[in-house]
């Protein structure tokens, strides 16, 4: 791979960060969940409102890469640093997003679900950007491979288990903070969990053979 290819790849996962702070912030202004991966930031937000969601969303990957370096150690690779300034600058996006969406008017449910569904789509579109680019993993993504590697288990059955335990651990600090109520972690969170997938593939079937074509090298 050239470095002209890797510079484009690199723009487009830059791009793809864009679009999924976007979907986030979309689901976040809804007020009815974010994603899973998502849920404990947005919690800790819910309490802790001096720092914004794009803050804790930073803290949080910071987390994830921790964890990474802990379960594998010496197997760590040292590229996977960028992921570090790379959740920051998905932190800031958040934060733009939420500027972005905060004078579309949340007053009746029927519009937080759409905003909900808006945001999922958005979301998806912005995955199915970084898996094309292909350069390096998202921190909770990075996580659940360092996991399945490490365990000889299948990336899927531990992405699964990993939006579990994200959503579990979202709701006991609600719960916890909350005085027994759970904030921050509602239905937008479920249908997150549900149908990101499916939207992830269908924007990947849709535009990676012509990204393709600009990215690689004639």
């Amino acid at each position: 791979m050239s470095k002209k290819e890797i510079v484009k790849r690199y723009i487009l996962f830059v791009i793809s960060l864009f679009f999924a702070a976007l979907g986030v912030a979309f689901t976040k202004h809804a007020e009815l969940g974010v994603s899973p991966i998502s849920s404990v930031a947005n919690v800790m937000s819910c309490k802790y409102s001096s720092l914004s969601l794009g803050t804790w969303l930073i803290i949080w990957n910071c987390i994830l890469i921790v964890g990474q370096i802990l379960i594998l150690r010496r197997k760590f690779q040292l590229i996977q640093l960028l992921q570090v300034p790379l959740s920051f600058l998905f932190g800031w996006f958040t934060d733009f997003g939420m500027w972005i969406v905060s004078s579309i008017p949340v007053n009746s449910y029927p519009i937080r679900l759409i905003m909900v569904v808006v945001g999922i789509v958005i979301l998806g579109f912005g995955i199915s950007l970084s898996v094309i680019a292909n350069v390096i993993m998202n921190s909770g993504e990075a996580l659940v491979k360092a996991v399945s590697d490490t365990m000889n288990r299948e990336f899927g059955d531990v992405k699964i288990l990993f939006d579990i335990l994200c959503v579990v651990m979202a709701l006991i600090l609600s719960l916890i903070f909350f005085d027994f109520t759970i904030v921050g972690t509602r239905e937008g969170t479920i249908i997150s969990a549900l149908f990101t997938g499916v939207i992830v593939k269908f924007f990947g079937r849709k535009i990676k053979k012509p990204l393709d074509g600009i990215l690689c090298d004639k």
